[in-house]
């Protein structure tokens, strides 16, 4: 028979919890840095660097994120690279960010309208310049609400880490169930929590697209 659930045990979920929107937030800063990268090169005048992205963006949206954790933890050891379970969870979570914003970012830079960019050509600036003060302030405003809806799939992936060892949200729960065996309240608490951490991103990102909307039609 299992052990009743203490305050600890709470406790300790809660810190899980807390690492878990602190991976998110990491692979959000990371993947964000490389999935603009990525996004520019899409729409890069090069035709080769727009083939290499999109080949890229191709075998990492076709390759599960437990995989990618797996061939970084297990593969680079091999390789001779000693990894922690953060640090590889973080790199396999950036690099699937990257492919999935770069991909919507490339596309919310080429929804700013033409009349944008004829405009900014006309001011006679470099390209850089015409992306950084005309495009990309533009581009933001229409990126926003689905970004904030794909940081609730991100926070849903950390879970994956739980494999390598890294005690996020749900390991810090298989150990408290180890402990304790109450398997039923433990992952229902678990469910609640990633409900408590998801549900206001959702919420705020069909606020965000609704304002978006109406500001369109205005």
């Amino acid at each position: 028979m299992g052990q009743s659930f203490a305050i600890g045990y709470l406790v300790f979920l809660l810190k899980g919890a807390i690492w878990t929107v602190g991976l998110s937030l990491i692979a959000l800063f990371f993947g964000g840095i490389l999935a603009l990268a990525v996004a520019l090169c899409r729409i890069s005048s090069q035709k080769g660097l727009r083939l290499i992205t999109a080949i890229y963006i191709q075998i990492i949206q076709g390759t599960p994120v437990l995989v990618l954790i797996f061939l970084i933890y297990f593969g680079l050891p091999s390789l001779g690279w000693s990894i922690s379970p953060l640090l590889a969870a973080s790199i396999s979570l950036s690099v699937y960010v990257s492919a999935y914003l770069g991909e919507s970012w490339r596309s919310s830079i080429q929804s700013v309208p033409r009349a944008q960019w004829e405009a900014a050509e006309c001011l006679a600036l470099s390209r850089t310049q015409r992306m950084v003060k005309v495009i990309l302030p533009q581009a933001v405003k229409i990126a926003t609400p689905p970004t904030v809806g794909f940081m609730v799939q991100i926070i849903k992936n950390t879970s994956l880490a739980s494999i390598v060892g890294f005690i996020e949200l749900v390991r810090a729960g298989q150990i408290i169930n180890n402990t304790i065996f109450q398997p039923f309240f433990i992952y229902l608490l678990i469910a609640a929590l990633y409900f408590a951490m998801c549900y206001p991103l959702s919420i705020l990102s069909r606020k965000l697209e609704m304002r978006a909307g109406e500001k369109s039609y205005a």
